[in-house]
């Protein structure tokens, strides 16, 4: 439900909520992030918007659980294994649920899951976001781009000047890539799966030998 805010209401709303919302984001509400359902109700005539709204609640879970996943290889004092999971899992996550690529068992994972959407629609919201996420390196190509074409602009169009313009483009896009692709995942490409239930877990078939289990999912109001 949306309300509308005007006087003196209005003033405090951006001195302090909009403020609070800003410098704890992992403590306070997140107004882009709890609308989803009431988003749904008022616009599900726009073809596709359902689907675009789980896709995001599912990206979110399938990171939660990855974030799970390792804390539980590292509870066990497995060194090894806790590096394996950090670096060998991977996911792929669609409308109607998520692919969790790697080496893991299929009841650990059916009770990781769980435990994941407890805790992130628990508050625990920055497990939405991941370090190895696509969304880091998509934006840190279009970065990398669009500081090289500026670059390219500005300085001398001989080799050297385009070398080191090039050079200085990719180490400003690979500084700050980490913050915005993070803030990118938080607010655009992942959203706190309120409006999800999991309804199975399935080990796959893969011709290649590597593990793989889909996580199917159904919206909730």
């Amino acid at each position: 439900m949306t309300q509308s805010i005007s006087g003196e209401s209005a003033t405090n709303f951006w001195q302090t909520d909009l403020i609070d919302l800003i410098f704890s984001p992992s403590q306070q509400q997140d107004p882009f992030q709890t609308q989803d359902a009431d988003l749904l109700h008022q616009f599900g005539f726009i073809p596709g918007l359902k689907e675009l709204l789980m896709l995001r609640q599912v990206h979110a879970l399938e990171h939660a659980t990855v974030w799970v996943l390792s804390e539980n290889a590292k509870s066990v004092g497995n060194a090894s294994r806790a590096r394996r999971e950090d670096t060998d899992l991977g996911g792929m996550s669609t409308e109607r649920g998520f692919y969790l690529y790697g080496q893991v068992d299929s009841e650990e994972l059916k009770r990781a899951v769980q435990v994941a959407l407890r805790r992130i629609t628990s508050g625990e919201w920055d497990l939405a976001v991941h370090p190895r996420c696509g969304t880091n390196l998509s934006v840190g190509m279009l970065l990398t781009a669009g500081f090289a074409f500026g670059a390219s602009m500005v300085l001398p169009r001989d080799p050297i000047g385009q070398m080191i313009g090039l050079g200085l483009a990719a180490a400003t896009a690979a500084h700050i890539t980490p913050d915005l692709g993070s803030m990118a995942q938080r607010y655009i490409t992942t959203a706190i799966p309120f409006n999800l239930a999991v309804d199975s877990i399935q080990l796959l078939p893969d011709p290649l030998e590597r593990s793989a289990h889909f996580v199917q999912v159904r919206w909730v109001d």
